[in-house]
C-alpha cells in the first residue's frame, strides 16, 4: 500500500513545458512556468515548480503571464509584470517549509479575491480548500485576525491566511499559536519572522502587490474550465458591483397585481455588514449563505445544492464552532476533547452542560447578524431559518417570482427584519 504520508512530503515534479501560449483570435498570451530554487535539508538547492496538484498523485504547474494583454469585450488582463500569486519569487518566500502545492496558492489567490474589496481596512481572511472559514475587519490587524480565527477555530487548522496590512508582532503571536500552512502579507515588521519560525513547515509569503489590490477590483480575466472530454468552457471573471449603500436596492416586488415592500430599513451597521458580507460572499463556493455581524463572519455555509439546506448547515456550524470556542475560552481545550474526557470519566458532565447552556442561551452569537445569500431565495424557507435564529437583516440578489414570500417573512417577524436586494448574483463554482 502506498505510504500516503510520505507522498504529502514528496516533490512529484511535472511534465508541463516551460512555456505556454494561448491565442484568442489574433491576440496571443505567452506564459512561463514558475520554478523556485529552494534549499533542501542537506543544503542543496532543488529547482522545482509546484509540489503537486490537488492530490499527491497529480502533476501541476503554475504559469505567469510574461507577454501579451487580452482585450475581449470589457475583459482586459493585468499587464505583464504586475502579477500576484503567479509572480511569487524565492525572495518572496521568507520562510519556505516545503515547495508550495496547488491548493496553497489557490487558497491565497481566493483570499486576495476577497481582500481586494476590504483593502481600506485592517482585514484578514482565513481559507481552507478555497473557501473562507473566517473573515473579518477590525480596529487593528490583530483584532481582525483574532475575530476571523474565532469564527471557526477548527477549520482554520492548516489554513492559509491573507492580510491587508503588514504583519505586526501582536498578530504574529496569535498566528503562532495555531497550525497554519501559509501566511501571506504585504510585508512583515521587524521581529515577526522569528515568531512565525516557531512553526517549521509554515510558508511565509511577502506579496507587495497587496498594497495595490484595489487596482485589480474592476479587472476581468478569462476563467477556464476543462471538461473530461478535453473540451474547454471559458467565461469572464465575476466583478463585485455592490460597493456602497447606493448600490443596494429596496426589497420590493409585485405578485399577481399586489405590491410588496420590506417595511423596515437597515441601520447603518447592517448596511456596513451587507457590504462586508457581499465582499466575502464573492469568494464562497455556491450555493452559499453566510452570516456576518460587526464586520466579521459568524457562520459560513458553502457549496450546497439547495438554499434552505445551506442556510441550515451554516446555523449548525455556528453552534458547533461557538461551542468549541466557548469551551476553549473556559477550559483551554477543544469541545471534542471535553466530550472525550467525560466519556473516559476524567471530567464531570456538568462542564459540558454548562457550555451547552451558554451556547443555547447566546444562540451561538447569531442574533444581530446579517444573513447574506449569493442568489435569490426561491421560497421563504431559507429566510425563515435566519429569522428564527435572530438575524436582523437579510441581503439577497432578488429576482425570484416568489420574492414576496421572503418580504412577508421579514415584515411578519417580531421584531421586523430589514431586507435589501443586490440585483446581482454571486455564484462561484
Amino acid at each position: 500500500m502506498t505510504d500516503l504520508k510520505k507522498m504529502y512530503s514528496t516533490l512529484r515534479g511535472d511534465s508541463f513545458p516551460m512555456e505556454m501560449t494561448i491565442s484568442f483570435g489574433d491576440q496571443t498570451l505567452v506564459y512561463r512556468k514558475k520554478t523556485w530554487k529552494i534549499p533542501m535539508e542537506n543544503g542543496a538547492l532543488d529547482e522545482r515548480g509546484l509540489r503537486y496538484g490537488e492530490n499527491p498523485d497529480q502533476e501541476a504547474a503554475l504559469y505567469e503571464l510574461v507577454n501579451g494583454n487580452l482585450l475581449l469585450g470589457d475583459c482586459r488582463y493585468i499587464e505583464p509584470g504586475n502579477g500576484l500569486v503567479s509572480a511569487i519569487t524565492v525572495e518572496d518566500m521568507l520562510q519556505v517549509g516545503k515547495h508550495p502545492g496547488k491548493i496553497n496558492l489557490t487558497d491565497v489567490d481566493n483570499g486576495l479575491n476577497i481582500i481586494k474589496y476590504l483593502i481600506d481596512k485592517p482585514a484578514v481572511v482565513i481559507l481552507k480548500h478555497n473557501n473562507p472559514c473566517g473573515a473579518a475587519v477590525g480596529t487593528s490587524l490583530a483584532d481582525a485576525y483574532n475575530r476571523a480565527n474565532r469564527c471557526d477555530r477548527i477549520a482554520a487548522f492548516g489554513g492559509a491566511v491573507v492580510t491587508s496590512r503588514p504583519l505586526d508582532r501582536q498578530t504574529a503571536e496569535l498566528m503562532a499559536e495555531n497550525y497554519l500552512e501559509v501566511v501571506c502579507a504585504p510585508d512583515f515588521e521587524e521581529g515577526v519572522l522569528a515568531i512565525l519560525a516557531r512553526r517549521k513547515n509554515l510558508r511565509v509569503i511577502r506579496m507587495a502587490g497587496i498594497a495595490r489590490l484595489a487596482e485589480f477590483e474592476h479587472h476581468r480575466f478569462i476563467d477556464f474550465k476543462s471538461l473530461i472530454d478535453g473540451g474547454i468552457i471559458v467565461q469572464q471573471s465575476a466583478v463585485n458591483s455592490i460597493r456602497s449603500a447606493a448600490d443596494l436596492k429596496p426589497a420590493t416586488t409585485t405578485y399577481k397585481g399586489v405590491a410588496y415592500t420590506c417595511e423596515r430599513q437597515p441601520t447603518q451597521r447592517e448596511i456596513d455588514d451587507m457590504l462586508f458580507g457581499w465582499a466575502v460572499e464573492h469568494g464562497v463556493t455556491s450555493n452559499s449563505v453566510i452570516y456576518v455581524k460587526d464586520g466579521c463572519t459568524t457562520a459560513i455555509g458553502a457549496g450546497e445544492q439547495d438554499r434552505v439546506g445551506v442556510a441550515e448547515i451554516a446555523i449548525h456550524k455556528a453552534y458547533t464552532k461557538y461551542a468549541d470556542i466557548t469551551c476553549f475560552d473556559t477550559y483551554g481545550i477543544p469541545y471534542a476533547d471535553l466530550v472525550l474526557e467525560i466519556a473516559r470519566g476524567t471530567r464531570s458532565a456538568d462542564d459540558k452542560l454548562a457550555i451547552d447552556a451558554k451556547v443555547k442561551a447566546e444562540r451561538a452569537g447569531i442574533p444581530g447578524s446579517v444573513m447574506i445569500s449569493d442568489a435569490f431565495f426561491p421560497f421563504r424557507d431559507a429566510a425563515d431559518v435566519g429569522i428564527r435564529e435572530g438575524v436582523t437583516a437579510i441581503l439577497q440578489a432578488g429576482g425570484s417570482i416568489r420574492d414576496f414570500e421572503s418580504i412577508q417573512a421579514c415584515n411578519e417577524a417580531d421584531p421586523q427584519v430589514a431586507m435589501m436586494f443586490t440585483g446581482q448574483r454571486s455564484f462561484k463554482h
